[in-house]
């Protein structure tokens, strides 16, 4: 029962998640709202939603390991995995405003959550100030792009249909990402009972793989369409918001517990592989092929390791 819960939660999850991507662009793209703007905002938003609509089911069910665990999980695989398999599809050129602003964010965000939680808890002070600098980064995201005169428009929006339907979307995918994240959390604290592992596993492998489909979805179709500016601002944007407005909101919800192995390992290697992209990417600003194959064996080896030391 709880390989089907799990199962039937990632699948809503994956259907709510394009439906919130889908109205969400669509009504940025009305609004004239630029594609990198898209990418770093409606987008991220969009697709960090489940493991938004994870973590507070997962704070209300007393099970904070797995909420902190899923976002350290995500994260790793945003940075390693998604963006690796996106550089070995196609070379990733990077913007150079992509490098001195969003990049040392996501480092700086990175850092400031393994400091809080040193403590062996995100509290909800913590949770208030990371909620305070997702709003600030959002501002500064949005300001910079209307402000570059060289940023191309959106495209004129010619999905059909009025702001009112592509609202409806909106919404109607807001409500499957919830429903999802319900029986995902349910079954997975299940699963991790009847295997007799952690949730904290749970929540960095099957949760955090599950839970990162969107961007992974999103990131893959943005690349194979030509889209790169969706496909980075995608990946950049969302783990942004999984640290500062998800575990934000979550600790809002109710605080969380930090246990030793995330504070030892886990977040320090989710921070470490953000700073590390910094010279990675700021080497002739692009992630060549064979870094972004180096990106994805890494990741490989990584839940190699969680499997085979943690369960």
């Amino acid at each position: 029962m709880a390989v089907l819960l799990v199962a039937a939660g990632l699948a809503t999850l994956v259907i709510g998640a394009e439906l919130l991507v889908r109205g969400g662009a669509a009504v940025a793209t009305r609004l004239g709202v630029p594609p990198m703007v898209i990418g770093l905002t409606v987008v991220s938003i969009g697709t960090s939603l489940p493991e938004l609509a994870i973590g507070i089911d997962a704070a209300l069910r007393d099970a904070g390991p797995l909420a902190v665990g899923n976002i350290a999980g995500t994260n790793i695989v945003n940075l390693l995995l998604i963006l690796g398999l996106s550089a070995a599809l196609v070379p990733l050129a990077v913007e150079s405003r992509t490098i001195v602003f969003e990049l040392p964010v996501v480092a700086a965000v990175s850092i400031l959550v393994v400091v809080l939680a040193l403590d062996g808890r995100l509290s909800r002070a913590d949770g208030t100030l990371l909620v305070v600098i997702a709003a600030v980064y959002t501002l500064a995201v949005v300001v910079l792009a209307v402000r570059d005169p060289a940023r191309p428009p959106a495209e004129p929006d010619a999905s059909g249909g009025g702001l009112a339907r592509h609202l409806v979307v909106l919404v109607a995918g807001l409500g499957v990402v919830v429903l999802g994240a319900d029986w995902l959390v349910h079954g997975a604290v299940d699963l991790a009972a009847s295997l007799g592992v952690s949730e904290v596993v749970i929540g960095l492998t099957v949760v955090a793989i599950g839970s990162s489909a969107p961007e992974l979805v999103t990131t893959v179709v943005s690349t194979l369409r030509g889209n790169r500016d969706i496909a980075v601002g995608n990946l950049i944007g969302s783990s942004v918001y999984n640290l500062a407005l998800i575990l934000g909101v979550t600790s809002l919800v109710a605080p969380l517990e930090v246990t030793s192995d995330l504070i030892r390992v886990d977040l320090p290697l989710m921070a470490f592989v953000a700073v590390m992209l910094l010279p990675v990417l700021a080497t002739g600003r692009r992630m060549s092929r064979a870094e972004g194959v180096a990106a994805v064996l890494a990741y490989v080896l990584y839940l190699g390791v969680v499997l085979a030391v943690r369960t």
